[in-house]
């Protein structure tokens, strides 16, 4: 039997109010950085349950998805592994919802709204250069229906706008 490459599957909140994005400050392996309330594909989720759940967990407020903005690939090398690790980003805007008080995910320090302009002048402390090119491309107004998505019945509330 022969090893299966398989990339890692990840989400990402593109969040916009009042000309701000709503960023997360994290503590990462590389330092603290900025990136969108983003993270894995769990087992049995569709790609918007996720979204929504990430978000949630980082940044205490209910998210609802109304648009796929773009799915990106990156690659880069692990610093904690030194091996080559393959990312698929599907990038969400939608709607920010309800504050919780509750506690925010582990290595989440603070969430933080930013401008276009403040988060072009740190770059290089973005969790990856995909944190400004989804935040251009929401700009540009890139947008795909939710429905462009399918998720098979058996995939735990598979079930699209």
């Amino acid at each position: 039997m022969s090893d299966i490459w398989k990339p890692s599957v990840t989400v990402a909140a593109i969040i916009e109010r009042d000309g701000r994005f709503l960023l997360i400050e994290e503590e990462t392996s590389e330092g603290i950085r900025f990136n969108q309330p983003a993270g894995h594909l769990d087992p049995h989720e569709t790609l918007p349950q996720a979204v929504v759940r990430e978000t949630l967990e980082e940044t205490a407020h209910d998210f609802t998805p109304t648009a796929l903005i773009g799915i990106y690939m990156s690659r880069y090398v692990s610093a904690r592994t030194a091996q080559e690790v393959t990312y698929l980003r599907f990038a969400f805007t939608g709607e920010l919802g309800r504050r919780y008080e509750q506690p925010l995910d582990d290595g989440i320090l603070r969430t933080v709204w930013m401008t276009y302009d403040e988060l072009y002048a740190c770059q290089e402390k973005h969790r990856s250069p995909l944190v400004l090119q989804c935040v251009q491309d929401y700009l540009a107004g890139k947008r795909a229906p939710l429905s462009l998505l399918y998720a098979h019945p058996n995939v735990t509330g598979a079930v699209y706008a």
